[in-house]
């Protein structure tokens, strides 16, 4: 094992959740109990208001969610959930009591939703030594009051210690979480890494069932079948409820032009779905259900009292306090490598961990200086109106903008124009909606792949133009 990981000293909670892993250990990092979580008095708000931000909680991975890991964040409930012996807490105690609990620092989840090995039996740590099919990096940040969360493609090219140059999604195979957690971090310009949570892929259908379903908007029709892993997917376009065999096809379709990254977008357009389902009340009150049934998809390192600050900190999250990206980069050239990659843009990456996780680099003054004018910016009409697109063009180019381009029409119409961050550059964003004077700002990468940020037009434009 490397020197420079090493195991986490907690005062409780030191090993896995499950116990199904003895190398969880991750880089240099201080233990999340000691110096991350203060006890402060408890909040005597009702069940039904505690129920609301664990929901806020469950909301932080949502985003993995797509392949399972939606409840990992709170998954260490579970065994007190489902046991009533005498001398354990109620549930009702158990969220009393928690919410002593809360974040003193920034806190760095590493996420990761793994393809279950055939025939591995549930609770068995064979289930979690797969490839990460998704991966994602969460930051808990009490002085922003913020969750970020990076998208990391499965795709991506690194160097794997002790193996060479592969793809990303390889290294939980190769060592497990400790190894992900140091690839990860060192890919991330030695971003620190404090608890990891696995969750086996299979999940998904059965949590998308139990919530009812997914209300989304499927942009294209989608077909494609592989009988080989028994994947037949057929979507329809337009907005409809999908179950969970059909928010798996939605999340695992790869038969476009942008292959595994447009299923990184996808997976962020299901976040916002399951973000909405768990603001019903009937969902919320499932959730001691949920938990229950999720918790033989996970394996974490999390402790109790780590989770219930968790929990604590989400009190007061909004949807803008969720920020997500994906990790800059571009699609390799079929001459360039064997395989088909995901080539990280330094540039852009430097930018993310500088600003999504405070993490000191090297960014060029070329990258920090930048105009708002030279930004590379996509114009996509979503008002339904014939000729928009070429309009807002003129309007932007008058008010000196340099670098725009247009894009096939959105399907859907939108009232709102969306200005969609899909380098995670937040900065010149709010800059641009300060120039329109319309918009909401999108915190997600689900524009154009070839854009800084992609203006999504909406009808709010128009009016602003007619008056």
């Amino acid at each position: 094992m490397e020197e420079s990981i090493k195991q986490p000293q907690t005062s409780v909670g030191q090993e896995s959740s499950n116990g199904s892993d003895n190398e969880q250990v991750y880089p240099d990092t201080e233990d999340v109990n000691s110096d991350a979580t203060e006890e402060v008095p408890s909040d005597r708000g009702g069940l039904g208001r505690r129920l609301l931000w664990i929901g806020a909680v469950v909301l932080t991975a949502t985003v993995s969610a797509t392949v399972g890991a939606t409840l990992a964040l709170i998954t260490p409930l579970s065994p007190i959930i489902s046991s009533n012996a005498p001398g354990q807490n109620s549930l009702n105690d158990t969220w009393g009591k928690g919410f002593q609990y809360r974040l003193a620092r920034p806190v760095n989840i590493l996420v990761m939703g793994i393809d279950r090995l055939n025939d591995s039996p549930d609770n068995s740590p064979d289930a979690f030594t797969g490839n990460s099919d998704t991966m994602l990096l969460l930051r808990l940040d009490p002085t922003d009051h913020s969750v970020k969360m990076l998208s990391i493609p499965r795709d991506t090219r690194v160097e794997i210690p002790g193996v060479g140059a592969q793809k990303i999604n390889q290294a939980n195979v190769h060592g497990g979480s400790a190894l992900a957690a140091k690839v990860v971090s060192g890919t991330l310009n030695n971003v620190p890494i404090d608890r990891y949570v696995r969750v086996t892929t299979d999940a998904f259908g059965e949590l998308v069932n139990l919530v009812g379903g997914v209300e989304v908007f499927v942009p294209t029709q989608m077909s494609y079948e592989d009988k080989t892993q028994k994947l037949k997917i057929d979507l329809s376009p337009g907005w409809q409820t999908l179950n969970g065999d059909q928010a798996q096809q939605f999340a695992r379709f790869r038969q476009d032009q942008y292959g595994d990254i447009g299923r990184v977008q996808r997976q962020q357009a299901l976040l916002k779905a399951l973000r909405q389902r768990f603001t019903n009340p009937t969902v919320l009150a499932q959730l001691p259900k949920l938990i229950q049934v999720m918790w033989k998809y996970i394996d974490t390192n999390l402790s109790l009292e780590e989770m219930l600050a968790l929990a604590s900190f989400g009190i007061n999250l909004e949807q803008d306090d969720y920020k997500m990206v994906l990790l800059p980069g571009r699609f390799s050239d079929p001459k360039e490598y064997i395989a088909s990659y995901w080539i990280l843009d330094e540039v852009g990456k430097d930018r993310i961990v500088r600003e999504y996780f405070d993490q000191q680099t090297t960014v060029s003054e070329v990258e920090t200086s930048r105009s708002l004018s030279n930004l590379r910016i996509a114009i996509q009409n979503a008002t339904g109106e014939p000729g928009v697109s070429n309009r807002f063009a003129k309007y932007l180019a008058d008010k000196g903008f340099t670098n725009i381009y247009i894009v096939q029409d959105w399907p859907d119409q939108e009232s709102q124009t969306q200005i969609i961050v899909q380098q995670g550059d937040l900065r010149k964003a709010a800059d641009l909606k300060r120039v329109l004077g319309v918009g909401h700002i999108e915190a997600a990468s689900i524009g154009d792949l070839e854009s800084d940020i992609t203006l999504r037009i909406g009808e709010d434009w128009l009016n602003t133009v007619k008056d």
